[in-house]
């Protein structure tokens, strides 16, 4: 932040600046930290302005979704499903697919969790899933790092995985941490589980979601989770890891193993993410609206699924399609399709009254640049402003989730604290539209507002500042060196990473934990 303009009208009326306490005092306190209620923006800002959809539009999907779910089904559930799913009166038919009468769906979504806590290992990061709430964090399995020194692309390991969580540890517009990328340096899939938890837990005290490659890994998980906890009854109190669990592979059929592992988290404590991730025009119908029912079907039998076997438990309504580019058949999650598909989504959550969650942010581009940040500023604000509560991969993403970027971390912080100010909107208040102010400056005053004591109390309140962007005239730009973006991001993902390390999980615990599992990064 500067304050050249202030300091302007300062050095043409001396004598008001030295009434005033002096310029130092004043940016002094404007430079103190603010408490959380006057943050000009704040984790779970109401969103739900946007709506693409109409009010007939969302009925007429509503009623296609559950058509689908009575007509076609879902083929490919685990034995352990099947029963779940009759005894509450789903029906397999004699080609072997479960379908659901949507008399059932109401039931089950009569009983499912509304208002759910997503908790953090530090309180203060909980997120309150409720309503219209908006919270950003990361996802994916991207299996590359973006190194934008080098403007290559290398394999992905557990220490990108450990900086990444430690960054989004300092970003305040970042509020959870889901695994974005896969430990490619780690070959056995228990091993990389277990040290992808270890990793997200070890560098950041905001809630964590993880997905599990095998059922057979959840015993060892939660023996794991448990110690990182201090106990599994301090575990159950807090849950702070969710299961990202695709359960669907679209079109329409269950995926046996992750519905096992569904099965051992809730069976666990575990949050779930009902995650249907078709991709239309390919595994999902190309019109965007039945892109939206198919994805609305798969999360709503996820739905009857989770409250059949226990009725409440903490599940995420997932509805999370992506688009691609019919030319090739290739991902487009930069596209407006894309932020138009996640805005349509999270209207139907509203409907439902569900929390949901869906993709935004995602980089076609390669790098950080201008394409990256039209891409994800424009599918983050449609996001945020439809009252998306939960937004995956808001951050870092880049290559159609084929590359993370521990720079777009640092730079997408400063992109979605403007997005919030957007979603917070105009206070339209008394004392905002009252003329005295505009009487005092036009009838005797000094002519402009840059001095005004109403302009420095709404300073840090009203308007949200950059860490990294670059707002300087030509001129200062120049004296100062002629920053670049990109690099001024490098080194402060630099200096955080090469601050003393934070000791997030208990020494004591982790000296246990290492001692029962082939931890990968260093001590």
């Amino acid at each position: 932040m500067t304050d050249a303009p202030l300091q302007a009208v300062e050095e043409t009326n001396p004598g008001r600046a030295r009434r005033s306490g002096g310029r130092a005092g004043r940016v002094a306190v404007r430079s103190a930290p603010l408490a959380e209620n006057l943050r000009p923006v704040r984790p779970g800002l109401q969103g739900g302005q946007y709506k693409p959809l109409s009010d007939a539009d969302v009925l007429r999907i509503h009623h296609a979704a559950l058509d689908a779910l009575e007509q076609i089904g879902f083929a490919d559930a685990p034995p352990s499903g099947v029963e779940i799913l009759t005894k509450a009166g789903a029906i397999l038919g004699e080609d072997g697919r479960i379908r659901i009468p949507r008399g059932l769906v109401e039931d089950m979504l009569a009983v499912a969790a509304r208002d759910i806590t997503l908790h953090a290992r530090d309180p203060k990061h909980d997120i309150h899933v409720s309503g219209k709430k908006v919270y950003f964090g990361t996802a994916g399995a991207a299996v590359y790092v973006v190194d934008v020194e080098k403007n290559e692309y290398r394999e992905s390991t557990v220490q990108d995985l450990f900086d990444a969580a430690r960054i989004v540890e300092e970003m305040d517009n970042i509020h959870f941490y889901q695994r974005p990328m896969v430990c490619r340096d780690i070959a056995d899939n228990f091993e990389m589980d277990m040290n992808t938890i270890y990793a997200c837990c070890a560098g950041t005290s905001k809630h964590v979601g993880t997905s599990f490659t095998q059922p057979e890994f959840m015993q060892g998980a939660f023996d794991l989770i448990h110690l990182i906890a201090g106990g599994e009854e301090k575990w159950r109190a807090r849950p702070f890891i969710s299961n990202s669990n695709c359960f669907v592979v679209p079109p329409m059929k269950f995926a046996t193993e992750a519905c096992k592992v569904m099965e051992a988290c809730i069976e666990g404590g575990m949050p779930v993410l009902l995650l249907s991730a078709g991709q239309a025009g390919a595994t999902a119908p190309a019109p965007i609206a039945t892109a939206i029912v198919q994805a609305v079907a798969e999360c709503l039998a996820g739905v009857v699924y989770v409250n059949a076997m226990k009725p409440g438990h903490p599940a995420i309504f997932g509805t999370w399609p992506f688009v691609s580019d019919l030319r090739s058949g290739a991902m487009s999650g930069g596209s407006g399709e894309q932020a138009l598909l996640t805005a349509g989504c999270a209207q139907m959550h509203h409907f439902y009254n569900l929390p949901g969650g869906a993709a935004a942010g995602i980089a076609d581009a390669k790098m950080p640049d201008m394409q990256a940040g039209w891409e994800q500023a424009i599918s983050n604000v449609m996001a945020g402003l439809s009252g998306l509560n939960l937004v995956y991969e808001a951050v870092g993403m880049h290559a159609s989730l084929l590359g993370f970027c521990l720079e777009s971390l640092v730079l997408g912080d400063d992109m979605l604290g403007q997005v919030q100010r957007c979603i917070r909107g105009i206070d339209v208040t008394e004392d905002a539209l009252s003329l005295e102010t505009m009487k005092q400056v036009c009838l005797g005053g000094p002519g402009h507002y840059l001095g005004h004591g109403q302009t420095l109390s709404l300073m840090q309140t009203e308007y949200i500042y950059p860490r990294i962007a670059d707002r300087t005239s030509p001129k200062e730009w120049a004296e100062v060196g002629k920053p670049n973006l990109v690099k001024a991001a490098t080194a402060h993902k630099n200096k955080i990473l090469g601050a003393p390390r934070k000791q997030i999980i208990d020494p004591a615990f982790d000296k246990e934990i290492r001692a029962k599992f082939k931890i990968h990064l260093p001590g």
